[in-house]
């Protein structure tokens, strides 16, 4: 037991039997291993941001590609433009990862989020046994009620020349008069038949493995390692007309029809105009 889970053990712990504390040395021996990705796992009681906590401390030098820090509660949690991300204790799965894709173009670094994306869908279809989607480019997408709403989201930070940090945030328990929006969602509002974190961590961090190496093998590139295909598969996005709100107050209405090698997504415009739009460039991607 590593000095903050024992501090851990004494704050409370068991207020909220619905929602009990990770398992930290569990998780530790399920998934650090010689030879695989996951270098290191912490479980905080609480931080402000998972992501600030792991850049610094790669910044130091104080942590190697494969180190996991969870957080059983975030306070400052963050999203894309430094939107604020919010829930109870307990309630969800928040985590950040540091790599170092050393054998990829930085180029080709774009396709993090995508990937972690992927992965995190395809970890929790395995585990909760519900239905995900992704929408372009870093949001977890279930259907409640017959409508999407978002339960998650991911945030790629730079840290230092060779590492990028992923953070991601999934609600799993959170009630329905706990969302912090009426669009919001849980993976327990969508009936999930399981709400277990530990093994839903265990099925995502081992999905990113899976994927982050098949992607790293192929040198980067989104079409030999299958992630191009995969992701457009589970993407919402494509196939619908949307508006990509550009800073200045101006905009890109068309229907989204593919994500290209850059990871970009390409509006098929009025005018027969095929606009591919970055992640970095736009401030909200909205339905039209």
């Amino acid at each position: 037991m590593t000095p903050r889970d024992a501090s851990d053990a004494n704050d409370s712990r068991w207020s909220d039997l619905d929602r009990p504390p990770l398992n930290a040395a569990a998780l530790r021996r399920a998934l650090v291993r010689g030879g695989g990705l996951w270098s290191e796992l912490e479980v905080v009681q609480r931080t402000g941001s998972t992501n600030s906590d792991l850049v610094a401390r790669a910044a130091g030098g104080g942590a190697a590609e494969g180190a996991v820090l969870v957080a059983e509660e975030q306070t400052s949690g963050r999203g894309r433009l430094d939107r604020r991300w919010t829930a109870p204790a307990r309630s969800g799965l928040f985590f950040s990862v540091l790599l170092r894709p050393r054998e990829v173009p930085v180029a080709r670094w774009g396709w993090l989020p995508l990937l972690t994306g992927v992965a995190v869908a395809t970890g929790l279809s395995r585990t909760a046994g519900v239905d995900t989607a992704l929408k372009w480019p870093n949001d977890l997408l279930l259907r409640i009620g017959g409508e999407e709403r978002k339960a998650g989201g991911i945030l790629a930070e730079r840290a230092g020349q060779d590492g990028v940090v992923v953070g991601v945030g999934v609600n799993v328990t959170l009630r329905a008069e706990e969302l912090p929006v009426p669009q919001a969602g849980s993976l327990a509002l969508a009936g999930a038949a399981n709400t277990d974190r530990d093994p839903l961590l265990r099925g995502m961090l081992r999905s990113l493995e899976e994927w982050y190496g098949r992607w790293r093998d192929a040198g980067g590139d989104p079409a030999a390692s299958g992630l191009q295909e995969t992701y457009a598969a589970g993407c919402a996005t494509l196939g619908r007309v949307v508006r990509a709100e550009l800073p200045g107050e101006k905009s890109i209405t068309g229907e989204a029809v593919a994500v290209d090698g850059d990871g970009r997504l390409v509006l098929a415009t009025r005018d027969g105009v095929r606009q591919p739009v970055g992640a970095g460039d736009i401030v909200h991607l909205r339905s039209a």
